[in-house]
């Protein structure tokens, strides 16, 4: 049997993987609204450093993230091929932007690792746990972690 067939029978759920730098990340593809090309944001007074501004969505106003700064990595420097992911956290809608969407994933539960014990506090708050595939190490974000409900109402 196929690993994606194994996946399937078995409870699996999908996950959506991006790059970030060198890196790859994912998240629950449940809390993915679309994907939609690089816009510029328009930047907001006193909004927290990773917060890039905001866009207007079909009329409603979205807040942009910088992922990359808000992982603690450095701040990305966005160009046309970078894109955003709209993600519903919580009941808030919130843009992330990547580098780019590499990946659909179909895992199951015991397919996800424990984030190392060499791993700082901060990663292990935002980590859910780390996946091995096809030689790719790909860390699973849980996005409720990195968007607490006092820090997205900020943005």
């Amino acid at each position: 049997m196929s690993y994606l067939a194994k996946n399937l029978t078995s409870g699996a759920r999908e996950l959506i993987a991006f790059r970030i730098g060198d890196q790859e990340f994912c998240v629950n593809i449940m809390s993915v609204r679309e994907i939609r090309g690089w816009t510029p944001a328009t930047p907001m007074p006193h909004a927290p450093s990773y917060v890039l501004g905001v866009i207007n969505l079909r009329g409603a106003v979205l807040p942009i993230i910088d992922l990359s700064a808000r992982l603690g990595m450095k701040p990305a420097e966005p160009t046309v091929r970078h894109v955003i992911i709209v993600t519903q956290v919580k009941n808030k809608i919130v843009g992330l932007l990547v580098e780019a969407v590499s990946d659909i994933l179909t895992i199951r539960d015991e397919d996800i690792q424990p984030t190392p014990d060499m791993s700082s506090e901060f990663e292990r708050t935002f980590a859910r746990g780390v996946l091995a595939i096809d030689k790719r190490m790909i860390c699973l974000i849980e996005l409720e972690a990195v968007f607490p409900q006092t820090e997205s109402e900020a943005a």
